[in-house]
Order: C-alpha cells, then sequence, then structure tokens
C-alpha cells in the first residue's frame, strides 16, 4: 500500500537542482503529491516534497538522492505526525468565565432553572443545550479507510479529522465515540445508550454487512437522523459527479448502464441511490456471495468484472483493489470512477489514455464535499431522519456548484457546505421522516 510521505531536500538555488531530484523520484516510480519551499537560507533551498511510497521504494532512494550533485536528503518531515500531536480537536466554553456572577449563571444556582425548563418542555433542550448542533460520530474501526480492520483506537485519528471537518465546515460540534463491539446488538444498544447526548449520529468506517444492520436497527429504534457516511455520504458525491459526467458526455442518466465493481458498503450504497435516481439498467459483481444477494435484492444484474466493463457506459469501483482494471478493458467514451484509497483500481489519466471520456479516483469523489451540509441541515430543520429526497437534494447542490467542465466543486470553497445545507432543508418533510430506501423515487430538484 502507498501511503504519502514528505522528504525534505536541500538543493542549491540555481536552475535544474530541484529538477534533478523530482527526476530521481521519476526514476523510482513514485508519484508526486506536493512540492513546498520551506526557508530559503542564502544560495540554498530547503524544500519538503510529498510522495506517495510504499516500504520497497524506500531502500535505496536515499543514497540515491545524496548521491546527486546538486542535492542532500536532510530526512523524513514529521508535518502530518506534529498537526496529530496531542489530538486535532478540543471542547471549549463558548461563554467567557470571567466573573462569579457569570460562574454563578452557567453552573450553580442559575443552571438549574434551564434544567426544569427542559423538564417541563423536553423541545427546549435544543434552544439552551449545544444538543442541536451537536454529531456523535461512532466506529467499531472494523473498516478504517483503505486499512481495513485496525480497531477503533488505531482509527481515532479518522474520526478526529471528521470533527475538525463539521466544526470548520458548518460549525458543528462532533464527538468521536469509539465501540470495542463483537456483535451488532451490542453495538446497536450502545449506541441508543448514548443518543440522548447528541442531536444525530454519524455511522463512520464500519464494515459490510454489519453497518447494514446496523444502520437499519438504530433508524428503527431512534427517532433522530441517523446516516452510514460510507454508504450514503459517499453515494451523494458519485450522484453528483455522475450527473455532471452526463453532461459533459450529452448522455441521459436515466438510460445509462451503471456498473457498480465491489458492493460494500459504499458499492451498495451507491447503486441504491441511484436506481433512487432513475438508473435503470444497473449491473454489478463481488467476490461475496452475500453482496450479490443484496444486489439481487435491489433488482440489479449480476456479471463478471470484465462482462461489466465490456456492457457498462459508467463503471464504479469500490473495491479496495489496486490495478484491478486492466487498460486494455477499457472502451471508449466509458465514464470511470475508480474510488479506492489510497490506491486506485485504475489510474484516472491510464483509463482517459485508454479511452474513457471522464474518469476520477476517491481523492476527487469524496464524502466531505456533502456530509457537513447533510448534517447541518438535518438539525438545523429538526429533522426525524434522512430521506431520499434530501440525499439527492445534496447531490443536486453539489453538482450545481461545479465550476464549468469539473465534476464537482472545491470541498473548501466558503459557501458549498451552506448551499448544500440550504437545499437539503428544503427538501425536509414537515411531517415524520420515512426511512431512507423506503417507498418510490422521490422528485428531485431540477439541475
Amino acid at each position: 500500500m502507498k501511503i504519502p510521505e514528505i522528504l525534505q531536500i536541500e538543493t542549491p538555488h540555481s536552475p535544474g537542482s530541484l529538477a534533478s531530484v523530482l527526476n530521481v523520484l521519476a526514476d523510482r516510480g513514485l508519484v508526486l503529491e506536493h512540492v513546498s519551499s520551506v526557508r530559503r537560507d542564502q544560495d540554498r533551498t530547503l524544500w519538503e516534497i510529498t510522495v506517495e511510497i510504499d516500504t520497497q521504494a524506500h531502500a535505496g532512494l536515499v543514497e540515491r538522492l545524496n548521491a546527486l550533485p546538486s542535492a542532500r536528503f536532510i530526512g523524513w518531515s514529521d508535518r502530518v505526525f506534529d498537526r496529530h500531536r496531542g489530538g486535532k480537536i478540543e471542547m471549549h466554553s463558548r461563554v467567557a468565565i470571567s466573573t462569579q456572577q457569570i460562574l454563578r449563571d452557567i453552573y450553580t444556582p442559575g443552571v438549574a432553572r434551564v434544567c426544569l425548563a427542559i423538564q417541563a418542555a423536553p423541545e427546549e433542550v435544543f434552544n439552551f443545550t449545544y444538543l442541536g448542533r451537536a454529531v456523535a460520530i461512532v466506529t467499531d474501526g472494523s473498516a478504517i479507510l483503505g486499512l481495513g480492520n485496525i480497531g477503533p483506537r488505531a482509527g481515532l485519528p479518522v474520526m478526529e479529522g471528521k470533527a475538525a471537518l463539521f466544526a470548520a465546515l458548518v460549525g458543528i460540534s462532533a464527538i468521536p465515540i469509539l465501540i470495542e463491539s463483537g456483535t451488532v446488538d451490542h453495538f446497536v444498544d450502545v449506541v441508543c445508550s448514548i443518543a440522548p447526548s447528541f442531536g444525530a449520529i454519524l455511522l463512520e468506517d464500519i464494515s459490510a454487512p454489519r453497518c447494514f444492520e446496523i444502520e437499519q436497527k438504530l433508524r428503527a429504534r431512534l427517532s433522530m437522523p441517523v446516516l452510514h457516511d460510507d454508504q450514503h455520504a459517499t453515494a451523494v458525491v458519485v450522484l453528483a459527479a455522475l450527473m455532471n459526467a452526463t453532461r459533459q458526455t450529452g448522455a441521459r442518466l436515466d438510460s445509462l448502464t451503471v456498473g457498480v465493481i465491489g458492493l460494500g458498503a459504499a458499492g451498495l450504497g451507491i447503486a441504491r441511490l441511484l436506481q433512487a435516481h432513475g438508473v435503470k439498467q444497473l449491473i454489478g459483481t463481488d467476490l461475496r456471495a452475500e453482496a450479490m444477494d443484496r444486489l439481487a435484492q435491489m433488482h440489479g444484474s449480476r456479471d463478471s468484472l470484465e462482462g461489466i466493463l465490456a456492457r457498462a457506459d459508467a463503471v464504479i469501483c469500490t473495491t479496495g483493489a489496486k490495478d484491478l482494471i486492466a487498460p486494455e478493458w477499457i472502451r471508449p467514451g466509458q465514464i470511470i470512477f475508480a474510488l479506492s484509497n489510497p490506491d486506485p483500481e485504475i489510474d484516472p489519466t491510464v483509463a482517459l489514455a485508454a479511452g474513457a471520456a471522464i474518469a476520477a479516483d476517491g481523492k476527487s469523489i469524496n464524502n466531505v464535499l456533502c456530509f457537513p451540509g447533510l448534517f447541518d441541515a438535518a438539525l438545523r430543520a429538526r429533522a426525524l431522519g434522512f430521506t431520499d429526497a434530501m440525499l439527492v437534494a445534496a447531490a443536486c447542490a453539489l453538482a450545481n456548484a461545479a465550476p464549468p467542465g469539473q465534476l464537482l466543486p472545491d470541498s473548501l470553497e466558503p459557501s458549498l457546505h451552506e448551499r448544500v445545507s440550504q437545499a437539503v432543508q428544503a427538501a425536509v418533510l414537515p411531517t415524520a421522516q420515512a426511512p431512507l430506501g423506503a417507498g418510490g423515487t422521490p422528485e428531485s430538484p431540477a439541475l
């Protein structure tokens, strides 16, 4: 598996010195992610160069770099670890506690009045506590990124990252909740027990098929928004990207044959939402019989890996298998989304060179584009749950926010998440919410 690492290299401030370093990296087959100048001292510059690298590529690399007459390897940067040191999140008071009067107001005795007001009118908890802006990010650590079942504590940096994004992008207080759980029912019982502390539940990095049963049981027991990010937020972003891909190619989404390769949480979530939005020809494949049975229950057709590449107009891959798709299998004009991170099933540049009309990977088609706005909307609208109409509204908002010629907008665009939130709030029903997947296809906003 390749992961990003940062080399610190010093070169003279002269033409070609940095280029010689980059040539060494290219000769080693390393993908360049980022180059930045850290400092310049007189005639020398210290660079930080981010590359995707695996253990085997380390061997001999430093020697090759130090053999250059114009470069000196300084070391591997700890910048990523430095940004994680002590954790990425913490709790802050919204009230400056600077006097005894303020202390008495926010704690004892003043707080008793607020407690009694909430006891008398339970809905006031959303006005006088943080509950209306609080999300639990819950995981068992069984499917962390592309790393697999590494356990909840090892997955905590991912949960902290989600919480940091919630805070920075939409001002939501999100708290990681780690559950050591061997059974679905135990996991569900724990989440239901802590649910009163939050306004919504985000399920994160839970392996299939247990994630499906967990989500279903939580929705049945809780009258609050519950969303499995890997299924539904990923599906929203894929739908948005596919909307713009068909705009660019001139195809109609409802006339496409869509193939989904890999029917885990993300793959089945994508398949379900595409069907809800009107995709009629859906084919899929997976090595697991249980996953294929779920596809059959959705009335999708089964096929082999090569059969899908031969038949599908759009191919969406969520397998976690690096270089699964051979370039010769790509048909001219196909749409290829290879979403596994950190290594896609086929590199987008390779797919385009093989004839694909549009190709993208999981770095650009990423659920950070929508989960902040989805939860912001659900909390602001006091929704009892998420519906397909809300997910489709988010997808339409994302598709419409993309600059001309691009599949998706920039996730750090300041107005994006408010735009998604407003669209989703407009799709919230004023009555109790139907569960995801219930009923017919929702009416979606016009693109």
